[in-house]
Formats: C-alpha cells, structure tokens, sequence
C-alpha cells in the first residue's frame, strides 16, 4: 500500500479525475453514511459533496488527508488530526484519526488494518507517543474493528460537528 498526501493545491481543487476516485470510495461505504448521517442521501453521494468535505477537513489546522493505494487503485483514505481541535496538547498531546475508510469491494481483506498500521507509523516517525479517534455508539463493526487492533475506549461523549454519542479510543504508540 502506498499512501499519499492529498494536495488540493492552492486554489483547494481536486482534478476532476481525482474527486471522482475519492467520491467512489465514499459512495461505497454507503452504510457507514447512512450512519453517520453526513450526507444527506447516502446513495447518491456526489463530487461536489465529497469536494466540501474535504475543504472542511482539511481546514482544520494540522489536519491531512491521505490516500491509500494499491497497485496504482484508490482503496481508501484516511483523514489525520495533529491534535484535537478543542483541546490542548496538555489536556491531549496524541494525534487522532478522524476517518478512515476502504472501498467496500476492497473491505474484509487486511487493507483496513494496513491503512491503520500505516497512519500509525507515520505518528510514531514524528514521535508521537499515541493515537486516539472516536467512534459512533452506533457503528459496532468499527468498534471491534478498533479493538482488534488495539485500542482501548477512554471516554464517551458526544462528537464535534453533530453531538452524536461517541466512545473515544486511544493506542499507544510504542517504538
């Protein structure tokens, strides 16, 4: 898997070509939005959606979007936080993940965990010493999912951009 940094140049937009990639992989994780809520039809998620919530993302400081490819294919991406954007390092020193996601045609095959491993790296290389995230209460898959990788539920409360019920996650990053 290779990832990449997503460069949405100064003017903040995606070649057509690249937005219909990254709108593909966020058209199929279709129940994952319908979840999530962050689209308003999770069946017809369109390019000019996903280009806003990349600009939302990705104005938030230190944040970075990174695509994830496999054999020159978009299977997925991931969006990073360099700190937690209400809290300070002294309160929350780790870098969290916000999103990830691998296409559903690509899901079940280890590319979920790689892509994890991978940001996780990537957070170890700039010696960080922990990450954190947050899942939905209502998404159980991706609770196990994040157990199996080890890690382990700090808090509950509500996210940022719609206060739904979430379990806050953290792993420590060990050299």
């Amino acid at each position: 898997m290779i990832l990449e940094p997503l460069d949405p140049g100064p003017d903040h937009a995606l070649p057509g070509e690249l937005l219909t990639e990254v709108t593909e992989v966020y058209a199929a994780n279709r129940e994952f939005f319908a979840l999530s809520g962050d689209f308003p039809d999770p069946d017809a998620i369109t390019d000019a959606q996903v280009a806003v919530a990349l600009a939302d993302e990705l104005a938030v400081p230190g944040a970075e979007v990174l695509l994830a490819r496999v054999g020159g294919r978009l299977v997925g991406l991931a969006v990073t936080l360099a700190h937690h954007p209400e809290a300070t390092e002294r309160d929350d020193p780790d870098p969290w993940i916000g999103l990830l996601m691998i296409t559903a045609d690509r899901q079940r095959q280890g590319l979920g965990r790689e892509l994890a491993t991978a940001v996780e790296d990537r957070f170890r290389a700039d010696g960080r010493t922990g990450v954190r995230l947050a899942v939905l209460d209502t998404n159980p898959e991706a609770l196990a999912f994040w157990r199996a990788l080890g890690y382990v539920e700090l808090d509950r409360r509500p996210d940022l951009r719609k206060g739904r019920p979430c379990r806050v996650l953290r792993k420590p990053l060990t050299r």
